[in-house]
């Protein structure tokens, strides 16, 4: 068998046999020491009280799981760096051209929002959060950091669409400022597009899966072998929180892992394949965007009785799991279709 395919398959066991060994012993240490997660009503703008009465059920469930997913992919990549000195593998995780930034961009974004937990659940610094301008200072100050990353390090200042009468959109410095909104962008997408158990987790899983394949497609195998053993720490999570949840994800590795994403969209240049994949967390932020612009110039009327539009849909009666499911229905169609365009436009 090709050593790759080993290498990729060894650490998809190895994660998901780490995760679901560690993660009982987690549970019962974030029950004892009670770090579960507030419901609270005062949002960063406005009032939450239609979200707090559809979600109060959940308050004080164990969170801060983020940390799960940190000892099993900085674990693997500790593994690899042995494996790598003692001669069993030729390449550890820890590479320059494929895994620096994506294990950089974990790195980061998990040290701020991991302030932010510990802050919510102890209320550090008699305050419950980092305030929102403070966190969307750092988060643009690592997507520069990113942007600057490819732009003088990498060389890169082209957009590959391969769409027929474009291939290639050379944007210049133009690149650097598009970079960072797309990240600062996407990473807050999957965040909006949490608290419905299953909801925002299975659709990281599907976009990982997608990106496992083209990173593999591209030789791009340590990459690749980063995306199996995410999707098998994911799977791990998922394993131990079938609804009701026993614990959630929280903000870290939300941000993290949708952050994350976009630096692989750029490094394997399919950013237009993850514009099809991220349709559904586009729309959340989208609908988050229309709510509020609607108060500020509409005098408080609402487009959705609330926002994001998954919670839009909850409060018409739908049910939590019908929301979930026909979303994954919706997910799995638009991957399809972008697996379809990558294989079309090689």
């Amino acid at each position: 068998m090709d050593s790759n395919l080993i290498l990729i398959f060894s650490f998809w066991i190895a994660t998901f046999l780490l995760g679901y060994l560690v993660t009982p012993f987690y549970i019962n240490f974030l029950v004892e020491y009670k770090l579960g997660k507030q419901i609270r009503e005062n949002a960063a703008i406005w009032k939450a009280t239609e979200f707090l009465k559809l979600h109060k059920k959940k308050a004080w469930t164990p969170t801060m799981w983020w940390a799960i997913i940190l000892i099993v992919v900085f674990w693997m990549v500790l593994a690899s760096l042995l494996l790598q000195a003692t001669w069993i593998i030729n390449n550890s995780l820890l590479n320059q051209r494929e895994t620096y930034l994506s294990l950089f961009t974990l790195g980061t974004v998990w040290m701020l929002w991991a302030i932010d937990d510990l802050m919510n659940i102890k209320w550090i610094w008699r305050t419950k959060w980092l305030s929102a301008r403070f966190k969307i200072f750092w988060l643009l100050v690592f997507a520069t950091l990113w942007a600057l990353w490819f732009y003088f390090k990498l060389g890169w200042w082209d957009i590959w669409l391969n769409l027929g009468f474009v291939h290639d959109l050379s944007l210049g410095l133009w690149f650097i400022p598009l970079f960072i909104f797309v990240i600062i962008a996407s990473a807050n997408s999957v965040n909006i597009t949490d608290w419905l158990d299953w909801l925002a987790w299975w659709l990281l899983l599907f976009a990982y899966a997608i990106y496992a394949y083209i990173t593999f497609d591209q030789w791009m195998f340590l990459l690749s072998t980063l995306c199996v053993s995410i999707i098998w720490a994911l799977i791990a999570f998922l394993w131990f929180n079938v609804k009701p949840a026993k614990f959630y994800m929280w903000d870290v590795w939300s941000l993290a892992l949708g952050a994350n994403l976009w630096i692989m969209a750029m490094l394997t240049n399919t950013i237009f394949i993850l514009f099809i994949v991220w349709a559904i967390f586009i729309f959340e932020t989208i609908s988050v965007i229309m709510q509020l612009t609607s108060k500020k110039f509409r005098n408080w009327k609402k487009i959705f009785k609330i926002a994001p539009f998954h919670h839009h849909l909850e409060a018409i009666w739908w049910s939590e799991e019908n929301v979930v499911f026909r979303l994954w229905l919706i997910w799995i169609i638009l991957s399809v279709f972008g697996i379809m365009f990558y294989i079309l436009q090689k």
